[in-house]
């Protein structure tokens, strides 16, 4: 037991102890098995124990010297097995009824990880940092802490900058970005991109977000010129009239509603951008026509029908600007619990000789479905 201890204590002090596991309890009342693991409390090292009670799990953290205690004190007296490893070594006792131990050790090449116990989430921008457009925005206090209620909030503009950082490759490199912004709202992502873009990625951009209520693009163009951003600019207006001056580069549209949608993608298709991002959203346009007497279990009840229609309505829109040389994925925006309306469409124009895409398939989907979507309508007049 002496050889024992000195061990544990010596792996504990010298935090090298990397796993330890104790089963078979001497008796009833005792917890089915312990564990402990090293985790890193404000970068401070101390030891998780998790105690198993039938179905519950308790877990409470505690320094190398109280845990040597508690493991001299409560968990050899009470358990007939340990397993513990250190950076070097494997052992398993198995202590008897007189509290004798047999010590069986091997040696072990590889070293287990430690494990944060407070895992920092790799975000694009980071709590604990204050940035003055979501201080002002209501989405963060004064000292970069997340409000509790903006919180998702928050997830939902990381994740959006997540998406347009992976296909920054495919934008010009040596010009000044083009980026519209159709039915930006109240523009939340639109100045997260723009300050993500300038103040991240050190990229000289200018960018427009269009909206049709005035009351939001004099909202939005004050908070602008707030910060001294002169190349992000806002206008009332309308996707369909729309005529920038020279090439667009990206173009974004999230959450317009119904075929505003398709009006936003036949933009960016007749402009040639680069990047396409759309999440739709209220999409009416397919649940009248779709019919398919195969489908009838499905399509007999509204709710079902309703969100199968808006599933085939980004399947078609995918498919067709595939057709129209573009890579397109289509990724989750934000978990579902945040929001029903969680499909982006990110479309990549695709370079070089490209070997444009049968529509066959295409043709073999809308016939089957009985449908004719806007946007086909709008790409091929």
């Amino acid at each position: 037991m002496d050889k024992l201890l000195e061990i544990l204590k010596d792996a504990l002090y010298k935090n090298t102890l990397l796993k330890f596991t104790a089963s078979s309890p001497r008796k009833k009342d005792c917890a089915q098995k312990i564990t402990l693991r090293q985790v890193l409390i404000q970068k401070h090292l101390q030891y998780q124990i998790s105690t198993y009670h039938q179905e519950k799990v308790f877990h409470v953290n505690q320094t190398s010297e109280q845990l040597f205690s508690y493991i001299v004190k409560d968990i050899l007296p009470s358990y007939k097995q340990i397993l513990f490893s250190t950076d070097s070594q494997e052992y398993q006792i198995l202590i008897n009824k007189q509290l004798q131990p047999t010590l069986l050790k091997k040696n072990i090449s590889t070293q287990l990880p430690v494990i944060s116990h407070n895992r920092k989430k790799n975000r694009v921008l980071e709590e604990g940092t204050p940035i003055p457009f979501l201080i002002d925005l209501g989405i963060m206090s004064t000292t970069g802490k997340i409000l509790p209620s903006k919180y998702d909030k928050f997830k939902q503009i990381n994740r959006y900058l997540e998406l347009v950082s992976d296909c920054l490759h495919a934008l010009p490199k040596d010009k000044t970005l083009q980026i519209i912004d159709f039915g930006c709202g109240k523009a939340y992502l639109t100045f997260a991109l723009y300050y993500f873009l300038t103040e991240k990625m050190h990229r000289s951009i200018h960018m427009l977000g269009l909206d049709l209520k005035k009351d939001v693009i004099d909202f939005c163009s004050k908070t602008a010129q707030n910060y001294g951003w002169d190349n992000l600019t806002f206008a009332v207006g309308d996707i369909n009239e729309q005529q920038p001056q020279g090439k667009i580069d990206l173009v974004i549209t999230l959450h317009a509603c119904d075929t505003a949608t398709d009006a936003a993608l036949e933009k960016a298709v007749q402009w040639d951008a680069d990047v396409i991002l759309a999440v739709p959203c209220c999409q009416h346009e397919l649940f009248n026509q779709i019919r398919n007497s195969a489908l009838e279990p499905l399509l007999k009840h509204g709710i079902l029908k309703e969100r199968f229609a808006a599933l085939v309505t980004d399947a078609a829109r995918a498919q067709l600007l595939e057709l129209q040389g573009y890579a397109v994925q289509v990724l989750e925006f934000i978990d579902m619990e945040h929001t029903p309306k969680n499909i982006l469409l990110r479309a990549i124009k695709q370079k070089g000789n490209v070997k444009a895409q049968s529509s066959d398939e295409y043709d073999t989907f809308k016939k089957m479905l009985n449908i004719t979507p806007s946007l086909e309508v709008r790409l091929n007049p």
